[in-house]
């Protein structure tokens, strides 16, 4: 597996369960929305090893764009819903 397959699906899988109502609800306000800043940083960590390995980077642009809105409370679910589907599609993908 590639790294920028692994960070793709590492990404997707934490943007996922942020996707779950209550409790991705929960994680972003307990951590004080520190939890969006680390979700933002990893996806450019992933942005970047997928430009280097020349592979596609839409989710984890929409990750970095998900990171920055999802204190919305429902754009943010919604954002962090479609930021994990764009990251499991790209990352089952890549070559």
């Amino acid at each position: 597996m590639s790294n920028s397959r692994a960070m793709k699906l590492l990404t997707g899988v934490l943007e996922a369960v942020l996707a779950i109502p209550v409790l991705g609800g929960f994680i972003v306000i307990a951590s004080g929305y520190w939890v969006l800043v680390v979700m933002c940083v990893l996806h450019a960590v992933a942005l970047i090893v997928c430009v280097r390995h020349q592979d596609s980077y839409y989710g984890s642009v929409m990750g970095i764009v998900t990171s920055m809105l999802a204190w919305i409370p429902f754009l943010g679910w919604l954002l962090h819903l479609v930021t994990a589907i764009l990251l499991f599609v790209s990352a089952l993908r890549s070559r």
